[in-house]
């Protein structure tokens, strides 16, 4: 079966829709998904603020909903294709917000952000990583984001915390938190479904984006990630997944394993890469030879010191400053091949 196109709707299970949100960017949509609730339909994730989404959204409120009307918006985290349109969904619906402590304050932080400090400290970022001047240049060319792409959220919000259960139309759906991908990202589940919705934590053919911060240049996402995955193995290895990107796949545990072994693949190429010491771009480099889109450089610095943090952490690699200021990485000797 071929997958619906961007814009268009799915009925996955009765009362559980899925709505192809496009976006200007590879993987070129997110999933949103509606869920029958009651007297009317919660929301999970509102995509991004990009032309034409709102037109979208309407469209779909009109052919989807049967005259009701959204009584809730979720919002799994804060990147900008999942909760650019929350606030306008929250107004127009008069509907409650509701999310995880972290991702609602580091999206209302990110919003309250002084505009072109986030592009300065990346800059920094890659400064630090030795990254060209090219790709400097591009940075400080580039209009500010976030505030340009995300709408202000509502003021007060309803919290959400591993643990809690949701009555949804009359089922128990339980809060699961992804991290690594982002800090705090709700994922829900549903005992008598068997269905997951994974937001971006467990994607059906590749590995989420697991990056650095420029906020916390010495994270290790990666750990929270994979340890993050672990916590899904409880769930029935039958468990339908609906990810944010890509089509609903069954293989819950082969899933995460697959996800395991791809990251270990990658941590031990760049072990024995650092034989030679390197700067964090070099070194991300070697996981990312093919990647020449100066927009897409941010991307491979982030993921490329999130495995480096993995290797310093756990001792198997060792950060030292070179003659010109910048930290080098190299394989610490008790690794050696």
């Amino acid at each position: 079966m071929q997958p619906p196109l961007p814009g268009e709707t799915t009925q996955i299970l009765p009362g559980l829709v899925r709505v192809r949100v496009p976006l200007p960017f590879p993987p070129g949509h997110v999933n949103c998904w509606l869920l029958r609730d009651g007297e009317g339909w919660l929301v999970v994730d509102a995509g991004p603020r990009v032309e034409g989404a709102v037109e979208l959204w309407q469209s779909v409120f009109d052919s989807v909903l049967e005259g009701l009307p959204v009584t809730r918006v979720l919002i799994t985290h804060f990147h900008y294709d999942h909760v650019g349109l929350a606030g306008w969904m929250c107004r127009h619906w008069r509907a409650p917000l509701l999310m995880s402590r972290t991702e609602y304050l580091l999206t209302r932080m990110l919003l309250a952000e002084e505009s072109g400090s986030l592009n300065r400290q990346q800059q920094e970022m890659g400064r630090a990583a030795g990254a060209p001047e090219r790709y400097i240049a591009h940075l400080t060319a580039r209009p500010p984001l976030y505030r340009s792409e995300v709408m202000g959220l509502p003021p007060t919000y309803q919290v959400l915390g591993g643990g809690d259960t949701l009555k949804i139309g009359g089922r128990s759906w339980q809060v699961r938190i992804g991290r690594g991908h982002a800090p705090e990202m709700v994922c829900l589940y549903c005992p008598e479904l068997g269905v997951l919705i994974g937001a971006d934590q467990i994607l059906p053919r590749i590995s989420p984006y697991i990056g650095v911060l420029s906020w916390e240049p010495d994270a290790d996402p990666l750990a929270d990630f994979l340890g993050s995955n672990d916590s899904f193995r409880d769930l029935p290895a039958g468990t339908m997944v609906l990810p944010s990107h890509g089509e609903p796949f069954n293989g819950l545990h082969a899933r995460i394993e697959a996800l395991d072994a791809h990251h270990a693949e990658r941590l031990a190429t760049l072990t024995e890469a650092l034989a030679t010491p390197m700067t964090a771009y070099e070194a991300a480099r070697v996981l990312f030879p093919r990647v020449v889109d100066d927009s897409q450089v941010g991307f491979v610095i982030g993921e490329g010191l999130a495995h480096i943090n993995r290797l310093v952490t756990a001792g198997t690699v060792l950060r030292e400053r070179g003659a010109d200021g910048l930290p080098r990485y190299r394989r610490a000797p008790t690794h050696q091949g």
